[in-house]
C-alpha cells in the first residue's frame, strides 16, 4: 500500500496534489459559468425574445469539441490551467443558464406583487425573492455543471500535464502501467460523488422549507409496510419575509 499512490515524477505533483488541481480546475470554470449565467438568465427572464438565441448560441458553443478550442486559445494562454478552464467554463452556461430562467420563473406572481408591495425594486427583488426561491432549480444545475466539469478536466492532460488525475490516465498508458489507469478513473469517479453529495447537503441548507420524503420498508409477517414522514413546505409569505429580512 505504500506504493500504491507512486506515480511518476514527469508529472510534478503527487496523487494529492493532482486531485486538488483537478479540483482547482473543474470548481472554479463552474463558479465562474454561473456567475457570467446570473445577469444572462435574467436578461432571458426579463426579455422573453431573447431566450431562444441565447439557449441556441449556448448549445452551438456546448458542441465545439475541446481540442478545438484548446488549438484556438493555447496561442493566448499557452498551456497553462486556464487554457483548460476557459472551455469549461463555456460549457457550463448550456446548463446554468436554462436551470436559473426555469427556477425564476417558477416564482409565481404574487409572490412578486407582494414583493413589490413590500418597496423591492427589481435588482433587489431578483437577489432577495426570485434567486432564493430558484435555488433548487440552480443547485440541480449546479450538480450536473460540476459533474460534467470534472469528467472533463482530464482532456486537459493532451496540453501538458494539466488534466488533474486525467495525467495518470495518459501516463498509464504511455508507461503502461494499469495502477495508474485505476487511480485516475476511479479517483475521478469519486470525486465526482462526493462534490455531488456535498452539493445535496449544500441544497437541504440553504432551502429548509422545502418537502423532505423519508421512506422506510419494513417486511414482516405476510405483508410490506412502508412508513413516511413528509415535512411540510414552508409558505410562501414566510419565505418572501425572510428573504426581505
Amino acid at each position: 500500500m505504500n506504493g500504491f499512490f507512486d506515480i511518476p515524477s514527469d508529472l510534478q505533483h503527487s496523487y494529492f496534489g493532482l486531485v486538488g488541481l483537478h479540483l482547482r480546475e473543474a470548481l472554479l470554470p463552474v463558479l465562474a459559468g454561473l456567475l457570467v449565467a446570473l445577469p444572462i438568465a435574467q436578461l432571458c427572464v426579463r426579455f422573453r425574445r431573447l431566450y431562444p438565441p441565447v439557449l441556441g448560441a449556448t448549445t452551438v458553443l456546448y458542441a465545439i469539441p475541446s481540442l478545438a478550442f484548446f488549438v484556438v486559445l493555447i496561442d493566448y494562454t499557452g498551456q497553462s490551467e486556464t487554457t483548460v478552464m476557459i472551455p469549461l467554463a463555456v460549457y457550463s452556461l448550456v446548463v446554468f443558464v436554462p436551470a436559473i430562467v426555469d427556477g425564476v420563473r417558477s416564482v409565481s406572481q404574487e409572490t412578486l406583487d407582494a414583493a413589490t408591495a413590500m418597496g423591492l425594486g427589481p435588482v433587489r427583488r431578483y437577489l432577495q425573492v426570485q434567486l432564493p426561491i430558484a435555488v433548487p432549480a440552480i443547485i440541480a444545475g449546479l450538480r450536473v455543471a460540476t459533474v460534467s466539469s470534472i469528467s472533463l478536466v482530464s482532456v486537459g492532460m493532451l496540453i501538458g500535464n494539466q488534466g488533474g488525475l486525467g495525467n495518470l490516465l495518459y501516463a498509464g498508458m504511455i508507461y503502461h502501467r494499469p495502477r495508474l489507469v485505476w487511480l485516475s478513473v476511479v479517483g475521478t469517479a469519486v470525486l465526482a460523488v462526493l462534490v455531488d453529495a456535498v452539493l445535496v447537503a449544500v441544497r437541504r441548507l440553504l432551502t429548509p422549507w422545502t418537502p423532505r420524503d423519508t421512506g422506510r420498508t419494513r417486511a414482516g409477517g405476510v405483508g410490506l409496510r412502508i412508513t413516511r414522514t413528509t415535512t411540510r413546505p414552508k409558505p410562501a409569505a414566510v419565505t418572501l419575509e425572510d428573504a426581505v429580512r
